[in-house]
């Protein structure tokens, strides 16, 4: 791909605002363009307050600022964006809004530019459907901020061309980005891998085995960042149990993908995190997180039952060749910040270790969620290891 390529993007939000900038700092001439009144004049002024602090603290040159900047020009509609090689749209999730302007865009910009999406979950090949030309669709999955995070999902559709998604892999690491390629299917690696760190905690909850503060700190002494709770409060109750319906209605309701009614009942309450002010915990002025209550067995159960279930949800993603081992882990330690991919981690104790804790699971719960991959039994019977 042309190195100077000029890039566009549609939507000047948090999301598509950063990848703007991400274009920018790789060199691009960029076209920003939204429908919403005022929106990409916002981002940019955002953008140049986001610039003069990494100045101020040495990691830019005010030159390089002003040039980074200088690179994003306003677009006042999408036929603006005819002259660009890669379109990237971060609008809506929704599907009927982005077949619509995959629709116009086909017809726009030159045949062999690439049309892109950074939906987190929606099916690629049916926006695809949408273009004349759908083999130069394609997903470019970014995650939350943009410029900060590493990982960009490079998710080819059905009728992808082939080639493209090591075309587009290499022009995510020209951006300093680590792509990984995975299949169109639900939820692609990261949010479809990382589900049961959510539902997993949920179920513990509520079957009273501990309290909330209880869950998130067991889970952080064994290296994550953020408990679940903790963490689902940062990205927003509504976000992540939409996110967790549509990966369990995609999946024609498969039970290891069921939500919680723990956490329909948050949303339906108005209490969706720190945006409100309150969500699992409290978050108004004056409030302190309650404590966690210490005890080994119980943490020792907690981490053993998600842990479990996360690292069979990955190695059924490697059984149904979503994904290449090497990329399933990469995708969880650099998108989500995981302390260890999911299959090395399973290595350390081996898989028949795992398949117990499943068996075992099941037999107490009597439901299909906790069944083993065939994959993570087949490692167990055959003492093999994912590396």
């Amino acid at each position: 791909m042309e190195e100077k390529m000029t890039v566009g993007v549609i939507g000047a939000g948090t999301m598509g605002a950063g990848i703007a900038q991400v274009a920018a700092q790789a060199g691009h001439p960029v076209l920003l363009a939204d429908a919403r009144a005022g929106a990409v004049e916002k981002a940019l002024d955002t953008l140049r307050a986001t610039l003069d602090k990494l100045v101020a603290k040495q990691k830019l040159s005010s030159d390089e600022a002003v040039a980074i900047h200088g690179r994003i020009r306003p677009a006042a509609s999408v036929a603006d964006l005819a002259p660009c090689g890669l379109v990237i749209e971060a609008i809506v999730e929704d599907i009927n809004v982005k077949k619509q302007l995959f629709r116009e865009l086909g017809g726009l910009v030159a045949q062999d530019a690439i049309l892109a999406t950074n939906t987190s979950s929606l099916s690629i090949t049916a926006i695809a459907a949408a273009c004349r030309q759908p083999g130069r669709v394609i997903g470019l999955h970014f995650f939350n901020p943009a410029p900060l995070m590493p990982l960009v999902e490079v998710v080819p559709g059905m009728a992808t061309d082939d080639g493209l998604a090591i075309r587009c892999a290499e022009l995510m690491r020209g951006w300093r980005k680590v792509p990984v390629i995975c299949k169109d299917t639900p939820g692609f690696i990261v949010n479809r891998v990382a589900r049961p760190f959510y539902g997993e905690s949920l179920r513990m909850y509520e079957e009273g085995v501990a309290d909330m503060p209880t869950i998130d700190q067991a889970l952080k002494d064994i290296g994550f960042r953020m408990g679940p709770f903790e963490l689902m409060d940062l990205i927003g109750n509504d976000i992540n149990f939409a996110v967790t319906r549509s990966v369990w209605e995609a999946f024609f309701y498969e039970p290891r993908y069921k939500p919680s009614l723990t956490q329909q009942r948050q949303v339906e309450s108005g209490r969706l995190g720190r945006k409100t002010g309150r969500g699992y915990y409290s978050y108004e002025a004056g409030t302190g997180m309650p404590e966690a209550k210490p005890d080994p067995a119980v943490a020792e159960a907690i981490t053993r039952r998600v842990l479990a279930m996360l690292i069979n949800e990955a190695a059924d993603a490697l059984f149904l060749r979503v994904a290449s081992a090497r990329d399933l882990d990469l995708a969880m330690t650099k998108g989500v910040n995981y302390p260890k991919g999911l299959l090395a981690w399973a290595d350390e104790r081996g898989a028949a270790y795992w398949v117990d804790v499943l068996d075992a699971l099941q037999a107490e719960h009597g439901e299909d969620r906790y069944r083993p991959s065939p994959l993570l039994r087949r490692m167990a019977a055959s003492g093999l290891s994912f590396f």
